[in-house]
């Protein structure tokens, strides 16, 4: 049993290095993301750069399920990290010595992509190895929080730099703070390797990746919850990737009102954080998952018709709000009932979905924001998760699994 002092001692940690890598990572997505949107104006443009940022991810996520559950979590973090670190020095120094086209800000996005497709897996399952069953529903909590803080600060940080500066300064920052992160976990974080097989017995993938699927259809709660999970993605794709799109259209092509939805929405994950993290949500974790769900379903559809701005702020707060009440229990719930051997390859599969249904639904998406409205959209899917609460509520599989 770890001694409390320890365990805190090393989350806190593990937390600092992974928050100050993404605060590098959001201020040169906001930057890429917002170049694109005001300089093309095209949904046809944001769906090219979200399938850049996807599909990498989800052709590298069932090797790193099996990496993660194979090798040492750490470096693989730290490996990630120097990937995605590399990448964007390289497009940095490109852009300094003005050699710019929007291809490498698609290419540099696919290799983002590729290493977070390594990384992602390792932390979900890094995090139970540090942190002390009873505790991971307020850990993750608090880690929301802190994401939900860092990416306050990174919109407003990111539209004053895009005011004074070059596209290529905040590209430096980004290495700057991987090197940081990379540096805490290798010099300040002594984490011992977690191996379930044999140090030198061979990786066979087909076959982990095999018995990683297996394990998940064995158990019916797991699949069922990726498929609702599934739906979820495609009915939240539009004001995931369109709002600041809409925002554009409908209220004018202004940096201040993209940080004004940026900060707004990621204010509200800040507070559903600190939220879940004190409340610890309702007894049974998919009560707490399903009004998330009616929460976000309501407040899409108040984005469809917000006349004002004002009132589109209040919404993407509210929808913010709702957010870590469905994350949090939702890993929580993963990280407590699937067994440490195949956690790793149970993250990469979720992984596997999040990243090919949201492209897949913004394959559709995305063309017709080109042709319709965007509120067009937001207001038949926001309905649409409404009623998916309703259907998780009926479903006794989800119900005893919370």
């Amino acid at each position: 049993m770890l001694s409390w002092s320890h365990w805190k001692r090393q989350t806190a940690l593990f937390l600092l290095s992974q928050n100050i890598s993404l605060f590098g990572s959001m201020l040169v997505q906001y930057a890429i993301m917002w170049h694109i949107t005001l300089t093309t104006q095209s949904g046809m443009m944001m769906t090219i750069s979200i399938l850049c940022g996807f599909i990498p991810t989800l052709i590298i996520s069932p090797f790193a399920g099996v990496w993660a559950d194979r090798f040492d979590r750490k470096r693989l973090i730290m490996s990630a990290d120097a990937l995605i670190a590399l990448a964007t020095l390289i497009i940095a120094l490109s852009f300094l010595f003005s050699y710019e086209a929007l291809w490498q800000l698609f290419a540099v996005l696919a290799v983002r992509s590729f290493g977070t497709g390594v990384q992602s897996p390792a932390v979900n399952a890094l995090l139970p190895q540090l942190v002390p069953p009873e505790h991971l529903t307020r850990v993750n909590g608090i880690q929301n929080s802190i994401m939900s803080a860092v990416t306050i600060g990174s919109p407003l940080l990111n539209g004053a730099l895009l005011v004074i500066s070059p596209l290529e300064y905040i590209f430096f920052i980004d290495v700057i703070t991987a090197l940081l992160a990379i540096s805490i976990l290798a010099f300040f974080l002594p984490i011992g390797a977690k191996h379930t097989s044999a140090p030198d017995e061979p990786i066979h993938y087909i076959t982990d990746i095999r018995d990683g699927i297996r394990y998940i259809r064995s158990h019916t709660f797991i699949h069922k919850l990726f498929a609702y999970c599934a739906l979820f993605f495609v009915f939240f794709s539009p004001v995931a990737f369109l709002s600041p799109l809409q925002v554009t259209r409908s209220y004018g092509p202004d940096i201040w009102r993209l940080t004004a939805i940026e900060v707004a929405f990621s204010g509200g994950m800040m507070l559903g954080g600190l939220l879940i993290a004190l409340w610890q949500g309702f007894p049974n974790r998919m009560h707490t998952m399903i009004l998330s769900l009616i929460v976000s379903g309501l407040c899409i559809i108040v984005l469809g018709f917000a006349p004002v701005f004002p009132l589109y702020i209040v919404a993407m707060v509210l929808l913010g709000i709702a957010m870590p009440l469905f994350n949090t229990p939702f890993t929580v719930l993963i990280q407590l009932r699937v067994d440490e051997r195949y956690l790793g390859r149970v993250f990469s599969v979720f992984t596997m979905i999040s990243t090919s249904v949201m492209p897949l639904a913004m394959l559709m998406f995305g063309p017709l924001a080109d042709v319709v409205p965007i509120e067009w959209l937001l207001i038949p899917t926001g309905i649409l998760l409404a009623v998916e609460s309703i259907a998780m509520g009926r479903n006794k599989d989800l119900m005893l699994a919370g």
